[in-house]
């Protein structure tokens, strides 16, 4: 190897554990905003629910961009964003593919009636949702990475659809059928969200699939990891115990630990 290659390796891993950091720096503010979210209500929580996906969302691109490099993650930011704000601006305008519903207010600006933080929210799930799937399916094919993103995704929103309709930021026209425990949400919503998340998740592992997960270098778990992992571990302690939505508590550990407990597991192997 030459010198100005070793020059030119050492930046770059400089450059990641730069961006590592602040990554975490920006997921730690996120935590700390989604553990204000219980105690408060009205206008203030409207606000800090866009300061939360903008906060957290921002993380997930900052990781992306310290194990891929800025242009991916601005990349996968566009595709994140824009595939999930299309299918939202489609879902209200026909039905499909998630029901009939919409938007009641209180997320910002929109377009076609739909707040474009919107947009971000998608990005905020799918990147984690791939930093999990690249590590459990290390090695195996592209269509392996896409299904495990395609499942995290879609299995967050057993906890996210449920906690914002409670909140009045978005309803239904016919909650019916649902699953039991969760009256105000129907399946139709969770089989639209599985379809987009396997156009996402697709799009996703095509820009950003390596042969390894998305670890830094002398690091046992990624910032957008832990994200994923937050999530899970605290969704199910706000819905149990200070939102009061047991039944999502409860389906939502089921399907996102589909993904979360594997990924934990073999954190905690690594980290042996």
């Amino acid at each position: 190897m030459s010198a100005g290659q070793v020059v030119h390796d050492t930046a770059a891993a400089v450059r990641q554990q730069g961006s590592t950091r602040i990554a975490w720096a920006i997921m730690g503010v996120g935590v700390a905003l989604q553990i204000a979210y219980p105690l408060t209500d009205g206008v203030v929580r409207s606000r800090l629910t866009v300061a939360i996906v903008a906060v957290m969302g921002t993380a997930a691109v900052v990781a992306t961009a310290a194990r891929y490099g800025p242009l991916r993650s601005l990349v996968a930011l566009g595709a994140t964003a824009g595939l999930g704000l299309a299918a939202e601006v489609v879902g209200t305008a026909t039905g499909y593919p998630f029901g009939g519903y919409e938007y009641t207010g209180g997320l910002g600006p929109s377009m076609a009636s739909v707040p474009l933080i919107v947009g971000l929210a998608w990005t905020m799930g799918a990147l984690p949702a791939y930093a999990a799937a690249a590590r459990l399916a290390a090695g195996r094919s592209l269509l392996s990475t896409a299904v495990v993103t395609a499942l995290g995704l879609a299995a967050w929103d057993v906890f996210l659809d449920p906690q914002m309709v409670a909140d009045g930021r978005w309803a239904w026209d016919q909650p019916h059928p649902h699953l039991p425990g969760v009256p105000d949400v129907p399946l139709t919503n969770f089989a639209g969200w599985l379809l987009v998340a396997a156009i996402v998740g697709a799009a996703v592992a095509a820009l950003l699939r390596t042969a390894g997960p998305a670890t830094s270098p002398g690091s046992a778990i990624a910032p957008a990891e832990a994200q994923f992992l937050w999530v899970y571990v605290s969704s199910i302690l706000a819905h149990a115990v200070f939102l009061g939505l047991p039944g999502s508590a409860a389906w939502g550990a089921l399907a996102m630990g589909v993904v979360a407990v594997p990924l934990a597991l073999r954190i905690a192997r690594a980290a042996r």
